[in-house]
């Protein structure tokens, strides 16, 4: 499973970022995006999930930073 850090980002960026990089995959391929706690935490997974794509966790990791592991559909 791919890794997209995306902890340097701010929104709308954070959504976009990990867009394209689900545009890059294949169905059923998973990716775990490294994001910060706030906008993007609300944000990415509710974004991911409209746009038909399957949020499969979400895990605390360190001070602020959540991992969020995202299943193309």
């Amino acid at each position: 499973m791919e890794i997209l850090d995306i902890t340097k980002e701010h929104c709308p960026m954070t959504f976009v970022k990990t867009k394209l990089r689900l545009s890059k995959m294949k169905r059923g391929e998973r990716v775990e995006v490294l994001l910060l706690e706030g906008e993007p935490l609300d944000n990415v997974p509710k974004s991911v999930t409209e746009q038909g794509d399957k949020v499969i966790g979400i895990a605390h990791l360190k001070s602020g930073i959540h991992s969020v592991v995202i299943e193309k559909c």
